[in-house]
């Protein structure tokens, strides 16, 4: 395999509520899983920590490796891809002028994908996609600690 490909998901029980993300990230080494959660969070902050520690794991695994990345969150990848020129330029603010959510995460996840730069795909969930389902049963378990 030439590269990394990495699976992530995200996830809350209500939303706000106990949440959880994880990640698959494969490559010439081998399998990497990474998980983890919060007592009180919601859907789109952990589908961005997952993302975020996905592609830290993979920074500090094979640095300068290709990466391809998957999410099931439209939030997630049109973000990164796409809005976030937009609040960047517009003070951190969206188009109709309101503060962007979680910015701090979205900071986080422009500094660390400006320096591995991957490859960003949408995957849909629940649809039988082997990493990703890997990933959500994770999630549940995440979620399943602060029941």
């Amino acid at each position: 395999m030439d590269g990394i490909e990495i699976y992530t998901d995200g996830g809350c029980s209500g939303n706000p509520g106990p949440g959880g993300w994880a990640f698959v990230l494969r490559g010439e080494a081998g399998e990497t899983i990474g998980s983890g959660g919060e007592a009180n969070t919601t859907n789109n902050r952990m589908e961005l920590r997952a993302v975020i520690s996905a592609l830290e794991e993979a920074e500090r695994r094979s640095p300068g490796a290709a990466v391809i990345l998957y999410t099931d969150s439209q939030y997630v990848k049109n973000g990164i891809t796409k809005w976030i020129r937009s609040w960047k330029s517009n003070g951190w603010r969206t188009s109709d002028k309101k503060p962007v959510k979680n910015r701090e995460l979205w900071e986080e996840l422009d500094a660390v994908a400006s320096r591995v730069r991957p490859k960003f795909l949408w995957v849909e969930g629940h649809s039988g996609v082997e990493g990703n389902e890997r990933c959500d049963e994770l999630v549940q378990v995440e979620i399943g600690r602060f029941r």
